[in-house]
């Protein structure tokens, strides 16, 4: 039987109806070890921003080590998501917290210890492993364990997490690296990891995919080298060039195995991605949006924090304090539950599209006031981009999570989760090339072209004062194009979410009524009983027929 599921007040996908249940007990409990672990799995794609200075002084780090000391984590992350949702679908999503919970704290004690920039960017890959099994099964885990009307508070709650893990990195790597040398900033995640592991052990109900599907492994191999392939020559174009046979040769295996895995998902019985999923204009505004605001957000915060220490000249610290308004606006605007109020007077699309409307003027507003007014223009600009992250973010997840079956909700979140890591690899990739080549066009003549790979290299060639002013206007200048550009990517997801999401919930246009006779009238007729003809009708019948 097929039910019309319902949150908020807005109609959501068809989904098979399923037995209610009661609530789970310790549900709250349950969401807040489940926030903890969202929340160090996200902190980790923003911390590591704060300590670039450190690391291209302690570990000899050039541009392209320090790119790949972010952006491995997001690769592994963000191809191996989709495989991790379905195997949680499969086998337990306790189980894939508990491996993911693991794997963390293990890829985190190594990071802290690295010796070498290779050593570091291997920790974060295997942190990369350990981070796609976390972030698909907290969101299905909430979905499990809430019902009714507190689906969405609870929601609310994970995304504000979700967005504050983005935010609060900085303020996080930088309250370290005032007191502590760089490892301190991975070190911390293996107490949250016990604590993790302590708790989902005690408190956490196992749940599965109640079909019992099979093991999609070419679906999973497929999507693993398409995600890879294609962030890989992401990552790899600003270094090395995009025209460039490695960069070119990456993303062709990656979009063949993408396109590879849309054909064999199509036609598998038990797939690991349900293609019909696409067919529903929610979900496509939902990913849509999702990749869009994270492709500038995550960008924005990658050019923030360098612009902070290395043009203002805050230490770590500092410049993680200035950042932190952007983090207290998301959290209180999603505590005091804002975004819940607004969320049923103007729907996924209108909430969608007032947070990605704000987000973008908030990164408008740096890009044009931050270079000539200092830390007031970027003030401006965080306190917008803070209330635009909480309302958008939530209403996304939301209807993401809505338009699938509750027994798929790990390969959702495994979909959801590759948005926003490719959207954020994007971001960092696209909006750091723009910024090194005009930060490169814009270098006085007395400063060599090869000390352009990073600031601080094109600060020490300077000769003399006047030349390191000019090399710092360059840079603000690449800062101001890189900001502009990413807000035009959050209108543009803002306003592509919003269409796709507000077809979807307009209500359906009543079918004609037909010109013929009424169906009832024909119904009544077709069930009187037959009448026997009598004479006349007989003899009239007969003369016709002469």
């Amino acid at each position: 039987m097929l039910v019309r599921a319902s949150a908020l007040g807005v109609p959501l996908l068809s989904q098979p109806s399923v037995p209610a249940t009661a609530p789970h007990p310790r549900r709250w409990v349950i969401l807040a070890v489940v926030c903890l672990a969202t929340l160090v799995v996200l902190l980790d794609n923003t911390v590591l921003n704060v300590a670039i200075p450190s690391l291209t002084e302690e570990l000899g780090a050039g541009t392209a080590d320090v790119q790949w000391m972010i952006n491995a984590y997001a690769l592994v992350q963000s191809g191996l998501l989709l495989t991790a949702g379905s195997l949680a679908d499969r086998y337990g999503r306790k189980r894939a917290l508990l491996a993911g919970l693991a794997l963390f704290g293990i890829g985190s004690a190594t990071a802290a210890f690295a010796q070498s920039s290779g050593q570091l960017i291997a920790a974060r890959a295997g942190m990369g492993v350990g981070g796609a099994l976390l972030m698909t099964t907290t969101l299905a885990v909430v979905m499990q364990v809430f019902q009714g009307a507190e689906v969405p508070k609870a929601i609310g709650i994970w995304g504000a997490v979700s967005s504050l893990g983005f935010a609060g990195g900085p303020l996080l790597g930088g309250a370290l690296l005032a007191h502590f040398w760089w490892g301190s900033i991975f070190l911390i995640n293996i107490p949250v990891a016990l604590i993790g592991l302590f708790a989902v052990t005690r408190l956490l109900p196992e749940s599965r995919d109640p079909a019992g599907r099979r093991p999609d492994l070419p679906g999973a191999v497929l999507s693993t080298v398409g995600m890879v392939g294609v962030v890989f020559a992401i990552i790899s174009g600003p270094v090395d060039g995009w025209g460039s046979t490695k960069v070119l040769l990456s993303a062709a295996v990656g979009v063949l195995a993408l396109g590879g895995f849309v054909a064999w998902e199509a036609h598998t019985p038990t797939p690991m991605l349900d293609m019909a999923f696409f067919r529903n204009r929610r979900f496509n505004g939902a990913v849509a949006g999702g990749i869009l605001s994270a492709f500038g957000m995550a960008g924005s915060l990658f050019l923030l924090t360098q612009y902070l220490q290395l043009v203002l000249g805050y230490p770590p610290l500092e410049a993680g304090l200035r950042m932190s308004p952007l983090a207290l606006v998301i959290v209180a605007l999603n505590l005091t539950g804002v975004g819940a109020r607004l969320l049923p007077k103007t729907g996924f699309s209108g909430a969608i599209a007032i947070g990605m409307a704000l987000l973008a003027g908030g990164l408008a507003v740096i890009a044009v006031t931050g270079s000539a007014h200092g830390y007031a223009g970027l003030l401006a600009g965080l306190l917008l981009m803070g209330c635009g992250i909480a309302l958008a973010t939530p209403a996304m997840a939301s209807a993401l999570m809505g338009a699938i079956p509750p027994e798929r909700a790990g390969a959702g979140a495994g979909l959801q989760g590759t948005a926003t890591e490719f959207g954020g690899g994007l971001g960092v990739a696209v909006l750091g090339a723009v910024l090194g080549s005009r930060f490169a066009a814009g270098l006085p003549d007395a400063v060599p072209g090869s000390a352009a790979r990073s600031l601080p290299e094109a600060l020490a060639a300077a000769p003399d004062d006047g030349a390191r002013a000019a090399v710092r206007t360059a840079f603000a200048d690449g800062l101001t194009s890189s900001q502009l550009i990413g807000a035009a990517a959050v209108l543009l997801g803002g306003l592509l979410s919003a269409a796709l999401l507000y077809r979807a919930d307009r209500p359906a246009t009543p079918a004609a009524r037909p010109r013929s006779r009424s169906p009832h009238l024909r119904l009544r007729r077709a069930d009187r009983p037959p009448t026997v003809p009598g004479p006349a009708h007989l003899a009239r019948a007969r003369a016709r027929t002469v």
